[in-house]
């Protein structure tokens, strides 16, 4: 066979092809345009067996050449819409995939947007308290309830901050319910952390922090001991709080209240979200103590 002969046969093959890839697959209602698709395929498949009997001139079976060049051209029609599914569902996954991202996004930012309105007025009528009777540490108490609104709002909506920077947002919270508390809690901190750089989600624990403080609260009697810990070894996110708890003192409590804050459903969605196969969240109510532990590994 000539290299003309191949050409030939070639350009045929491939004008159907592309006739098929580029115009009818891309089609919605596929089956609407199929008369057009027939005619073409019979026009292309005679102009190819004309075409291709320039190359021997010697008698041949029209009806046997027909029915082979449809085959052929069926066969290559077939390789040519394999290649468009192929490509058409891997766009469409990554379509699906972006969209599912941003969807989480859009849900994490929406989770982190919400902020205790109590915790924000009792801070700020203890600071006003504290301001009637010229305590030296209302200063104090002013800088870290702007900085723990600074970093909610700003270091908060990034994806990710470090290990050091969100310990810091904890002491400062645990330092404005120590002062709003006063007498009512004991608080026994320690944070072992053995890379400072290290970079996590923000927020993640703050839900369970002020969960601790706002069920004590609720408490009769002095001195309730609140345990937080947080550890960092290896890569490997401890955080363990415990608070003592009470059953009935909740269910006397105002709904709304209740409900207010982030809450552990809230940072559950998040982690869920974040870190769907790479955490564990284990929780414990017995004995009047509510246990909380959850591991990340980043």
């Amino acid at each position: 066979m000539s290299f003309l002969h191949e050409l030939n046969s070639l350009f045929f093959k491939m004008t159907i092809s592309y006739f098929l890839y580029l115009w009818v697959f891309t089609k919605q209602k596929q089956l609407k345009y199929l008369p057009i698709v027939l005619l073409v395929f019979v026009l292309n498949v005679l102009a190819f067996g004309y075409a291709d009997n320039l190359f021997h001139p010697q008698e041949r079976n029209f009806w046997l050449e027909f029915i082979s060049h449809s085959l052929t051209y069926i066969g290559f029609g077939i390789v040519f819409f394999t290649i468009y599914a192929i490509k058409s569902g891997y766009k469409r996954q990554l379509e699906i995939n972006q969209l599912t991202q941003e969807k989480q996004q859009t849900e994490i930012g929406l989770l982190k947007a919400q902020v205790n309105p109590h915790f924000l007025f009792n801070t700020l009528n203890t600071i006003y308290a504290n301001a009637l009777k010229k305590d030296d540490k209302t200063p104090e108490l002013i800088l870290k309830l702007a900085d723990g609104f600074r970093y909610m709002l700003h270091e908060g909506q990034k994806e990710y901050v470090t290990i050091e920077q969100e310990i810091q947002h904890l002491q400062d919270y645990i330092l404005l319910q120590e002062e709003r508390l006063a007498k009512k809690v004991k608080i026994d901190f320690k944070a072992t952390v053995d890379d400072q750089t290290q970079k996590i989600s923000p927020l993640l624990c703050i839900g369970f922090v002020e969960n601790a403080f706002k069920y004590t609260s609720i408490l009769k009697g002095d001195r309730h001991e609140i345990t937080v810990q947080i550890e960092l070894k290896n890569n490997l996110f401890t955080f363990y709080c415990s608070n003592p708890f009470s059953a009935k003192a909740v269910d006397e409590i105002d709904l709304d209240w209740k409900e207010s804050g982030v809450g552990i459903k809230n940072t559950r969605e998040r982690l869920n979200l974040l870190y769907p196969e790479n955490h564990t969240l284990t929780i414990n109510a017995e004995d009047a103590v509510f246990e909380l532990k959850l591991e990340i590994r980043l």
